[in-house]
């Protein structure tokens, strides 16, 4: 910037120098060419080249600097990404393993309730078959001590029958031969 101020004094001095020397001579041309653009055109590229290439060298190194700066941390960001993919993908290795764990217990425990569960069902089935055949047994035992009563009861009735229709002396006396044999004694 002061490069430029400086160029734009200069400038203004060779303005104010030449409008001078016109007020004498009058408007006219002026053909020497070391006396007009070329020695102001040889001073500005001077300065331009002293003074620019510092200001220019320092823009371009700062901006060089940026550059690096960015490219530097462009790969980081992308070794941070590497890094980070990487453990996304051991994660889920790892979330993959434990979730094949997870559905293999998951199996064997189904696979463990349903034979618990047939065992149980074979221990109820035997168990009601011993039931049913155990209140068979008792209906059995119950149909046979009826049917028992009820012979009982018809030998009773027909012996009171016969008892009062009278037994014979002959067949009276049998039956106490036998039932005396029965308990032992001898006739």
């Amino acid at each position: 910037m002061g490069t430029f101020l400086l160029l734009m004094a200069q400038a203004g001095a060779v303005g104010s120098e030449l409008a001078g020397k016109e007020g004498e001579a009058g408007f006219g041309l002026n053909t020497n060419i070391l006396d007009t653009n070329l020695i102001n055109l040889a001073i500005i590229i001077t300065v331009l080249f002293v003074f620019g290439r510092k200001v220019l060298g320092n823009n371009l190194k700062t901006r060089r600097e940026n550059i690096e700066t960015a490219i530097k941390s462009a790969e980081q960001r992308a070794k941070d990404a590497a890094n980070q993919l990487k453990e996304a993908q051991q994660n889920l290795e790892q979330a993959s393993l434990e979730a094949e764990r997870i559905k293999k217990a998951a199996e064997e425990n189904a696979q463990a309730a349903k034979e618990a569960i047939l065992a149980q069902a074979a221990l109820d089935i035997e168990r009601l078959q011993e039931a049913g055949a155990a209140d068979l047994s008792a209906e059995l035992d119950k149909a046979i001590a009826q049917l028992r009563q009820r012979v009982v009861t018809q030998a009773l009735q027909k012996v009171e029958s016969q008892l009062k229709s009278g037994i014979a002396d002959d067949a009276q006396q049998i039956l106490i031969d036998r039932s005396i044999a029965q308990l032992g004694g001898e006739v």
